[in-house]
């Protein structure tokens, strides 16, 4: 069964109040900024401000909260750069699990000190190159899951993870209202996919697009073959989009993903410097449907697919943890559209 399938529209909701007591609502802001040089109302859906620092704790908490008590009791095990090793680090503190979790050597300090902090239990993952592949991140993995006998929680290719990202999107949608166009990053595509399937509560109205560094661009490149294109060489800043999309989080991609577009390693950096430099966010304000106008935009290849009648479309981005990493992707696929 397709995971889209078992996961079902209703499943999203219950993940939601599931998780609803251990996590934020984040705040969905506005840039007037960013309005005026795009002629479209942007909102940004703050995973930035979220426990743990991103948008993992979500399927971190669906994750541990859906496994039987006697599975979790022998623990669990993640692999991560970072993100998603913080927030299981947190959620097991939290509900009194042991977590172990596998990290490449030259994870980012702050990162590493948050693994710390929330009492994860680091093994450094040994790789023939500065960075790991999947295949060594899970061979560390299953190493640790046999010397401890730890249960596995997959960073994103597990529908638990999936439900649980998703409710990330599903709080944007029921904030502002329809939207033409959904932007989120994908890595793995466990945001991603779930984006696709709490999108599709709105139906065909919104579209869903990813967003992935030109240094590590497989998702694309995985769209356009029909098959998963495996991630071999990531050389890119934002270290939490350097992996492969897996065999869950691919096939809802495929079927709901209008087009998955890239950014520059200039562009991301150009968009640090300008987010750093006075871009002002207030708080969104709900909004009924805005059909859509000629959106000048970097997305060239959506570009032909949302010109439409004379109004301001509305257009979201998900920013998803508090590190260079997945923000500045995000906002340099905007803030780059009047230059390229």
């Amino acid at each position: 069964m397709e995971c889209s399938q078992s996961l079902g529209l209703y499943q999203i909701p219950a993940a939601h109040e599931r998780i609803a007591p251990h996590i934020h609502r984040t705040p969905v802001l506005t840039s007037s900024t960013l309005d005026a040089q795009l002629d479209a109302r942007l909102f940004f859906k703050c995973e930035n401000f979220q426990k743990s620092g991103s948008f993992k704790v979500r399927g971190a908490f669906n994750a541990l909260l859906s496994l039987p008590d006697d599975v979790v009791a022998r623990g669990i095990v993640t692999s991560s750069s970072g993100n998603q090793a913080a927030a299981v680090s947190l959620a097991a503190r939290v509900l009194g699990i042991s977590a172990y979790i596998a990290m490449p050597k030259n994870a980012v300090a702050s990162k590493v000190a948050a693994v710390e902090r929330y009492g994860g239990n680091i093994v450094w993952v040994e790789s023939d190159d500065q960075i790991p592949t999947a295949q060594e991140y899970d061979a560390t993995a299953a190493e640790i899951q046999q010397q401890t006998g730890a249960n596995p929680v997959h960073p994103y290719d597990d529908p638990r993870t999936i439900a649980g990202q998703a409710t990330c999107a599903l709080e944007l949608l029921q904030d502002v209202g329809d939207l033409e166009l959904l932007l989120a990053p994908v890595g793995g595509g466990g945001l991603l996919s779930g984006t696709c399937l709490a999108a599709e509560t709105r139906g065909p109205a919104v579209e869903v697009i990813g967003c992935e560094p030109e240094m590590a661009d497989d998702a694309r490149q995985s769209l356009r073959a029909g098959r998963i294109v495996p991630q071999t060489d990531p050389r890119t800043i934002a270290d939490g989009l350097r992996t492969s999309l897996g065999e869950h989080t691919f096939p809802i991609i495929a079927r709901h993903v209008a087009d998955i577009v890239t950014v520059s390693e200039q562009a991301i950096l150009e968009a640090m410097r300008r987010a750093g430099t006075g871009i002002l966010m207030a708080p969104a304000e709900p909004r009924r449907k805005a059909m859509t106008n000629t959106c000048q935009s970097s997305i060239r290849s959506v570009k032909t697919k949302i010109a439409a009648v004379n109004a301001r479309p509305a257009w979201a981005a998900i920013l998803t943890d508090n590190t260079v990493s997945y923000q500045l992707c995000r906002l340099a696929l905007l803030l780059t559209s009047q230059t390229t």
